[in-house]
């Protein structure tokens, strides 16, 4: 990762997003000061519940702050609409008329639509023995069987391999991979990919995923229908187990799962845990290496990065191609079981996808991306300067006041909370109710984000993880 170019825009990253995050704060800021009335001092009113008696207060904000906030939401939402419609439009892009002349075979042209696809799993495993065999039944199960599994075991010193041979499908060991997981699967597609043809799919998963019965047979029907899909990606879910700190992530994954059907399939980020893409469209990316797009000519992944998932995404985009997550194509994946676990694992996702900001600039393709990040930072902002108000507030009354107003809000806020964790059970809609453990969940992933800027900004060195999983007794 310490590549000089790199370096100077990643700072450039963290420079421009915390510019904006400070303009908005600055800009609200200013507004709320120019148009609040001044408040009147209305003592509080003694109700009494049962044997209790409370102090209800019934002020609330003056009415041009609590319009100013409503015309913020408003300008807010109509942002990210107007970057989902500007993604929308601009999913048709000149540079793939031009990539079939950069390629081998310049005949190639898109199937016919109806035409019958064949399905090529990759599975790229790193001593992945204990959870291989789920992985490879969930395969097994398939109402649509996949036609070619090969298992790219990469610098494996288990019995990984074995565990492949015996379960019926195909395995190859990667050969003096340096380069993690993006070097294993660009090693497996060199070999893949030249026999490969206009009707062929690559379905690249994780060996810790399993796939909802349906997903082949709704992935394919997706790609079979519409000839310039280029990609479908998983919707995942988190595996059961590993306490709180399971659940903290289930009700994680069912939220995003959640906005992606909100937003009727669009991908945020073909993930790594499964998805489908067309064989030309990932020779069109290996085409555009060093061209159009960063990273080595004729790879597929960029090996110099942290999440490939998400850059191959930008890379996709960038060259205008269209994608879905059909919401039959589920997969459950692995879960961190500890803290210092999440920690390593959400720091490579969020400092790879500011990284990949820096290697592709500001352009159209990408351009939801930036506002993602500016919105996380905005919201690290103002949730823990809530968060703060607070305890400020708590620690300099003496007795608590109840302010109705702020009680509707609240609300409104905890309701939202439960409904979106709903596809979580029971467990989940119980913890998201409960509201303060989910915030300092959030407080932590803040944290996360923050400790990224800081590390990118003085050019620290990041780091892969790896879960470890018990071995299978021989």
């Amino acid at each position: 990762m310490n590549r000089d170019g790199p370096v100077f825009f990643g700072r450039l990253v963290v420079a421009v997003v915390v510019g904006v995050i400070c303009l908005a704060a600055l800009a609200i800021a200013s507004l709320v000061l120019t148009f609040q009335a001044p408040v009147a001092n209305v003592s509080p009113t003694a109700v009494t519940i049962g044997h209790h008696t409370i102090l209800v207060a019934k002020t609330g904000p003056p009415a041009a702050v609590v319009a100013i906030s409503i015309v913020g939401i408003i300008v807010i939402a109509g942002c990210c609409i107007g970057l989902e419609v500007i993604g929308a439009l601009l999913s048709i892009n000149p540079r793939r008329d031009r990539l079939a002349r950069l390629r081998d075979r310049p005949g190639a042209h898109l199937a016919e639509a109806g035409a019958r696809l064949r399905i090529t799993v990759l599975v790229p495993a790193h001593n992945e023995e204990a959870s291989l065999p789920t992985t490879l039944a969930a395969l097994n199960a398939q109402t649509r069987p996949p036609d070619r599994v090969i298992v790219v075991a990469d610098n494996c010193t288990d019995r990984t391999m074995a565990v492949a041979t015996d379960m019926g499908v195909e395995a190859m060991a990667t050969v003096e991979n340096t380069q993690k997981k993006a070097g294993a699967l660009n090693q497996a597609l060199a070999t893949v990919l030249g026999d490969l043809g206009a009707t062929d799919v690559i379905l690249v998963m994780d060996a810790d995923t399993a796939l909802a019965p349906r997903f082949l047979e709704c992935g394919a029907a997706q790609m079979e229908a519409d000839p310039e899909l280029a990609a479908v990606g998983g919707i995942f879910f988190g595996e059961e187990g590993h306490g709180l700190i399971g659940q903290f992530q289930r009700n994680e994954y069912a939220r995003y799962g959640l906005q992606i059907r909100q937003r009727r399939g669009r991908v945020f980020v073909l993930t790594g845990t499964a998805t489908m893409f067309r064989a030309d469209a990932l020779l069109d990316v290996a085409a555009a290496r060093g061209i159009f797009l960063p990273g080595s000519p004729g790879d597929v992944y960029d090996a110099g990065v942290l999440t490939e998932d998400n850059e191959l995404t930008m890379a996709l985009k960038s060259l205008g191609a269209t994608m879905e997550s059909p919401a039959a194509c589920r997969v459950t994946t692995e879960l961190m079981p500890n803290w210092r676990s999440l920690w390593t694992q959400r720091q490579r996702w969020q400092r790879g996808a500011l990284e990949n900001l820096a290697s592709y600039g500001l352009t159209r393709g990408i351009l939801r991306y930036w506002g993602q990040q500016v919105g996380i930072g905005y919201g690290t902002v103002a949730l823990n300067a809530f968060l703060l108000l607070m305890a400020i507030t708590v620690l300099a009354v003496d007795r608590w006041i109840w302010f109705p107003f702020w009680l509707l809000v609240g609300a409104v806020f905890l309701v939202e909370r439960v409904f979106t964790a709903w596809p979580a059970g029971w467990r989940g809609r119980l913890l998201a109710a409960c509201l303060l453990p989910e915030l300092c969940y959030d407080v932590f992933l803040q944290l996360v984000f923050l400790s990224c800027m800081v590390n990118i900004s003085v050019n620290r060195r990041a780091s892969w993880g790896h879960v470890a999983h018990p071995s299978t007794p021989s």
